[in-house]
């Protein structure tokens, strides 16, 4: 039962980032020194995960460059005794990780892109991680829910409290709750308005999911906006097996928004070890 495989969803166009994602995935947009989707993936790696599985789509490609050796860099590097640098470039893959790319030829929603994996996935739990939402912990953020799975054997939803008027942007759940931070989901809703919302508990962007939810995606018809959403595929799942919000520590940032993205800048700089004294004083001295 442990968790050893990761989806990473990032076919998506990020058409709220043009123009700066015309010509590169929105995934590779950096937040201080590296790309938002190394930190899904460190954070992966930090909970034991081994296998990276990315689901992408056209003009993708720096993605898997990055992930990939670059031989002249690395010589380059060598030869010039840069072995700091060296060492930052090597850590991105480290020898013990796999890195593999399925494509999703239409963007047709994010269970879609899940299932895309599913001759990866087998009959193993799997987690998916959403790059888009960069996460903070003390303790990684999936290496919590990973101890929590390890308690538990069954599929667990990050959540956190949102403002009523959000509902709409998130799957919302609503449940029982068994321990401070567990809660047993009796029903998740895609985007409900907020009028309908069951509970303000939002789905964040990280899961641990058994494979029956690929059987449950593989038979739903599409739901909100026309998609394969896989708040539908897990409220099927809910008919056959227990599914757990967890509560984690720590702090999210919506990088699929500006604002988001330019707090994550600017709270991660702070927080920088060389960069953050220097950037304080500078902001300091805006006087704003």
């Amino acid at each position: 039962m442990k968790i050893n495989k990761a989806i990473f969803p990032v076919a998506g166009l990020g058409t709220r980032f043009l123009p700066a994602t015309k010509a590169q995935p929105k995934e590779m947009l950096p937040v201080v020194d590296k790309p938002l989707i190394q930190y899904a993936v460190e954070e992966a790696y930090a909970a034991g995960v081994r296998e990276m599985i990315f689901v992408t789509g056209r003009h993708k490609r720096p993605i898997e460059d990055h992930f990939d050796m670059t031989f002249e860099l690395e010589v380059a590097l060598e030869q010039a005794g840069k072995q700091e640098l060296l060492d930052v470039v090597r850590s991105v893959k480290p020898d013990d990780m796999e890195c593999i790319y399925v494509r999703q030829a239409q963007a047709l929603g994010l269970g879609h892109a899940v299932l895309c994996a599913q001759r990866l996935i087998g009959n193993e739990p799997f987690a998916v991680l959403l790059a888009d939402d960069l996460m903070v912990g003390d303790t990684p953020v999936l290496k919590q829910m990973v101890e929590q799975f390890q308690e538990w054997r069954t599929s667990i939803l990050a959540v956190q409290e949102v403002p009523a008027e959000h509902t709409q942007r998130y799957g919302i759940v609503a449940g029982t709750p068994v321990s401070d931070r567990m809660i047993d989901v009796s029903r998740i809703v895609e985007k409900p308005a907020p009028e309908d919302a069951p509970s303000r508990l939002g789905v964040a962007g990280r899961y641990i999911l058994t494979p029956g939810v690929l059987f449950e995606i593989a038979n739903q018809p599409r739901g909100v906006g026309g998609e394969i959403q896989l708040t539908d595929g897990i409220a099927g799942l809910l008919r056959r097996e227990k599914v757990f919000a967890f509560r984690y520590e720590g702090k999210r940032y919506d990088c699929g928004s500006k604002e988001g993205f330019l707090q994550a800048n600017v709270e991660l700089a702070l927080a920088h070890p060389q960069l953050g004294p220097g950037f304080r004083e500078f902001l300091a001295g805006l006087n704003i």
